[in-house]
């Protein structure tokens, strides 16, 4: 709901432009990944819309996790997230590294998952939920995000970034990043 002014136009609700925010940020690609946007890789915890004076300036405060401690992309990330936002007229950015939790693959939306499948990457399977002394000792299997098959070997623990590994298919023998569960 849209509040009027004395002015006769109307101010929007914080609510109404975090919304405007969340939108924003869909449009923000993971630089390693492109065909994810930050929403997709589920770094970005919170949008907060915070009202300044005159009333329709506006500071927002994005609050994230990063995927690792470290990880390279996240100050480009910040840096893209910003620049979309200063775009669209936010003049007033802020961002709030949250450590606590830390970020899981299951923050990921189902959207990102079949994105990167489509591109070629294996998404992060389920974790196992029971670990016994044995459950360390079997690789996982994953399937070729080109033709499915699970018959698959692991190549490599890292692939082209540290939070892939590399995996072939050895039905199609096509090699392929497995987006490593976290």
């Amino acid at each position: 709901m849209e509040i009027p002014n004395q002015h006769n136009s109307t101010i929007k609700t914080p609510e109404e432009i975090e919304k405007e925010v969340w939108s924003l940020l869909e449009l923000v690609s993971d630089p390693e990944v492109p065909v994810l946007s930050v929403i997709d890789l589920g770094v970005v915890r919170k949008v907060q819309a915070i009202t300044a004076q005159p009333p329709e300036n506006w500071k927002i405060v994005v609050s994230y996790t990063p995927t690792y401690t470290g990880c390279p992309a996240m100050d480009v990330m910040k840096m893209n997230m910003r620049l979309a936002l200063v775009q669209a007229g936010f003049r007033d950015v802020d961002f709030t590294q949250v450590l606590s939790p830390a970020w899981t693959t299951d923050w990921m939306t189902q959207a990102g998952k079949d994105k990167l499948k489509a591109y070629g990457i294996a998404p992060p399977q389920h974790k196992q939920m029971v670990c016994t002394p044995d459950s360390f000792q079997q690789e996982e299997a994953i399937p070729c995000p080109r033709c499915n098959s699970y018959h698959t070997r692991l190549v490599s623990q890292f692939g082209s970034t540290a939070c892939k590994a590399l995996y072939q298919c050895n039905d199609c023998k096509e090699p392929f990043d497995y987006f490593k569960c976290h």
